[in-house]
């Protein structure tokens, strides 16, 4: 149970070698789940808080990255006085290959969860080869 409650932790994004960050707050890895069928791969990127005018995705180089900002929300006239939930921005990369159509990439955003769906190239479907019978 210990090693699980571990994995359910939110984990920080490291700052790339010879970079900094723009704001001063904690930036998170969101947990994905990728699922893959015939005609596409899907990403489903768990970012509580977000929403299509906080979250933001590119693609550069065959590197396609996820970021999102979060503001944390307190009600007015009072003060935090504990939290369980550590409130910060997310940021993910992920490499993809040729395999992917770049020009068909879509992204929906929904209760903070993104959803990307990247469409295969028409090179990297599957084909059926019809075979014909000789006579």
């Amino acid at each position: 149970m210990e090693k699980e409650s571990k994995d359910l932790k939110k984990q920080e994004a490291p700052v790339p070698e010879g970079a900094e960050r723009m704001r001063n707050r904690k930036v998170y890895v969101p947990k994905v789940d990728i699922y893959e069928n015939k005609d596409s791969i899907v990403l489903v990127a768990d970012m509580p808080g977000v929403d299509e005018n906080t979250v933001d995705v590119t693609l550069e180089k065959n590197v396609l990255t996820i970021t999102g900002t979060v503001e944390a929300v307190r009600p007015e006239g009072m003060n935090l006085a504990y939290a369980e939930y550590d409130t910060g921005d997310y940021q993910r990369a992920f490499t993809i290959s040729d395999e992917v159509d770049k020009d068909r990439i879509e992204a929906t955003v929904k209760n903070g969860v993104l959803r990307l769906t990247l469409n295969k190239a028409e090179k990297a479907k599957i084909k059926k080869i019809a075979i014909k019978a000789e006579h």
